[in-house]
């Protein structure tokens, strides 16, 4: 036998009286980007493929930034915040979706003469009809938020690609300065040589036998030096590789790659499309306005139905013989709150300003560093052929000198000065070239967009894809 309890009439004359009232309107969001230029100040013919550093065509950077991709411990956490943001997403849909429990139960019941056993079954269910949108709009906000933690992720992703191949070149850089080194100790040790021999046979004076051995121990400090420093890049790459330090085997490399051709930068609207930080700002603004529809919604009556089915018995066998049936709907109508669900409603609108604000920043930015790389690539190759020119100019001059000195016309001083100034614009020379590559990497992480081999693997739960919210 069942026994139903209805709701009472009042209660659904009440909510007819709520049906009617209307549904309310959210704010939509404007394009909020800010004015963008037609084009980029300087563009190229090459395309910039996804895998940026593969650009450079150099296999040993290509197998350490895929290394890193894969043990660096900082990118693993981002991702790990990715999937807490997924799994915050799938909670909060959870809630456009009835929730049903069940229960049983016994309990003992003694007295002085006898003893009772009550046996209890039942199921509840509760829903909230979404009247006015405000569950449907948390939870599009936490599946905007889940996509802006995505976009974090391939951001990261493409800043240590960036700090790998930064590292990497500084690395090479300095193992070519140590080659560089060697051969200017080598140098200095020949011509040591021969002015002791010319000191020997009365040609040439003491002090300049103890300038070219000044020379020869500034080399040795040098390599000395050298050797610090390489160590050093090789445990920062090490621990992006997500390695200990000294436990990792690195490749050695004397020799910078040449600079790839200028890729086709594109027009600033594509890269506020491409770029990750960009879209990660731009999908927190779209997350504060459903956030600022659910306070909107909060300020109107919520609905919530409830239903049950439960039984109890003396005897187990008896227990689904006598079902209570219960269906009961609650409608909460706010009239006096003090204000706070108002300054909820303030305080989301404000924070959605906020994040519009970052976004036309975080544009800004990225245009920026686009232009600033290329005004950097362009004065270092500039740079560049004045220090080849003064390069060619300074070895002329010493070997001018040199033949000059042997012949008694000049001093020892002016070949010596020579042969610093010579030996000094190698070495800037060659970090001025690790300087334009450096400047190359930035201008790729400025212009790179997602790196589809970090994509998810399909079996972890997830919700909409940056793809399908495009």
């Amino acid at each position: 036998m069942f026994k139903y309890s209805p709701t009472p009439r009042p209660f659904w004359a009440l909510l007819l009286a709520v049906l009617i009232t209307g549904c309310s309107t959210y704010p939509d969001i404007t394009d909020n980007t800010p004015e963008l230029v037609p084009a980029f100040s300087r563009t190229g013919s090459s395309q910039l493929p996804d895998q940026w550093w593969r650009a450079f065509n150099d296999p040993e950077l290509n197998g350490l930034v895929a290394r890193a991709l894969d043990g660096n411990l900082g990118l693993q956490a981002s991702y790990q915040r990715l999937l807490q943001a997924r799994a915050a997403a799938d909670q909060q849909a959870a809630g456009l979706f009835p929730s049903l429990d069940a229960n049983l139960g016994t309990e003992r019941r003694e007295s002085e003469s006898t003893g009772t056993d009550r046996f209890s079954a039942g199921l509840s269910a509760s829903y909230e009809v979404d009247l006015w949108g405000r569950v449907q709009a948390l939870s599009e906000a936490e599946d905007l938020r889940a996509l802006a933690s995505e976009a974090d992720y391939q951001a990261a992703a493409i800043s240590l690609s960036g700090e790998i191949a930064s590292n990497w070149f500084e690395l090479v850089e300095q193992q070519a300065q140590r080659a560089l080194a060697e051969q200017q100790l080598l140098v200095n040790q020949n011509l040591l040589t021969v002015i002791e021999a010319s000191f020997s046979a009365g040609q040439a004076g003491a002090a300049d036998v103890l300038r070219q051995r000044q020379l020869v121990a500034s080399s040795e400090e040098q390599l000395t030096n050298l050797a610090g420093d390489i160590a050093v890049l090789e445990n920062q790459l090490a621990v992006l590789l997500g390695e200990a330090p000294t436990r990792v085997s690195l490749p050695d490399k004397e020799a910078l790659p040449e600079l790839p051709p200028l890729p086709d930068t594109g027009v600033p609207g594509e890269l506020v499309q491409r770029r990750p930080d960009v879209r990660q700002a731009w999908r927190l603004v779209q997350a504060a306005d459903r956030e600022l529809a659910a306070a909107i919604s909060n300020r109107f009556p919520r609905l919530s139905l409830e239903a049950s089915v439960s039984d109890e018995a003396t005897n187990a066998s008896e227990l689904f013989d006598d079902w209570l049936v219960t269906l009961a709907g609650n409608l909460l109508l706010p009239v006096i709150d003090g204000g706070e669900r108002r300054a909820a409603v303030t305080s989301a609108e404000a924070g959605l300003r906020e994040r519009v604000h970052e976004y036309r920043e975080a544009v800004l930015v990225a245009i920026q560093e686009v232009e600033d790389a290329l005004a950097r690539e362009r004065q270092q190759q500039q740079r560049l052929a004045s220090l080849e020119r003064q390069t060619d100019l300074a070895r002329a001059s010493y070997r001018q000198l040199r033949r000059r000195y042997m012949n008694g016309a000049v001093s020892y001083t002016d070949v010596l000065s020579a042969l610093k100034d010579q030996q000094d614009l190698q070495r800037t020379q060659l970090t001025a070239r690790q300087q334009l590559l450096n400047y190359r990497v930035a201008l790729y992480r400025a212009l790179a967009g997602r790196i589809d081999r970090l994509t998810p693997d399909s079996s972890t739960p997830t919700n909409r894809s940056e793809k399908d919210q495009a």
